[in-house]
């Protein structure tokens, strides 16, 4: 969204396209699981009403609005890039074939991942760990507004203290807030390492990969 209050910032998507672009620069496997908050919230809509099960589709439909625009941004990158839907879309998007995804993926292309896992009542984080652990990936990134996890919002306390490491177990017996409960489970149930960013800071995906500690890591040491 960008400054806004929905929609897409064009300029948002170009810097997302371009570190995206600087990863695979790095022959690192880029998959990218998109969310449809900037457009629909499921829950937030069965607040004012609307049943959970549509407003769940509604978000699952934004999620592919935004791997479209994602995908646009990464061709005039000049990138080549594969998107896969949980949801057919037939001769718009493909649909989700796990052996397919790793093959883009070993071949340098990065695979954004759209329509949730499908089903309604699963959050875009359920379906990053999920997608994460089928395209056996070494590190889930969080991509965030917030520079990794704190024990208070940072933009309310200004003396909330920043995690450098969390165990799954503290971030679930504290509830934490960093995912929701089913994705920190699946990440902790496959030994997935999820590191909490934030996207907006300068460099932050290339000095990630490139080893510097960057945000708050969550694996299984307590």
């Amino acid at each position: 969204m960008g400054v806004g209050q929905f929609g897409i910032d064009p300029q948002v998507l170009d810097k997302y396209a371009a570190d995206i672009a600087e990863l695979c620069r790095l022959h690192v496997q880029v998959g990218i699981v998109i969310g449809g908050g900037n457009f629909f919230r499921g829950a937030e809509l069965s607040e004012a009403g609307l049943g959970r099960m549509t407003g769940d589709y509604m978000g699952m439909l934004a999620t592919m609005m935004n791997g479209l625009a994602l995908r646009d941004a990464l061709e005039r990158a000049e990138l080549d890039s594969r998107m896969m839907s949980a949801l057919p879309m037939t001769g718009v998007i493909d649909v989700f074939e796990r052996r397919k995804a790793i093959h883009h993926l070993r071949h340098g292309r990065p695979v954004i991942f759209v329509g949730g896992i499908g089903n309604p009542c699963f959050t875009t984080d359920s379906a990053a760990s999920l997608r994460g652990i089928e395209i056996e990936a070494e590190l889930l990134v969080k991509a965030t507004k917030v520079d990794g996890i704190y024990d208070n919002d940072p933009r309310k306390d200004q003396h909330a203290k920043k995690y450098e490491q969390l165990s799954y177990a503290k971030v679930l017996n504290d509830r934490l807030n960093v995912m929701d409960a089913t994705a920190i489970c699946l990440c902790r149930d496959h030994q997935l390492p999820i590191r909490v960013i934030n996207i907006n800071e300068p460099n932050s995906l290339k000095r990630l990969v490139m080893g510097e500690h960057v945000g708050t890591l969550v694996n299984g040491v307590e």
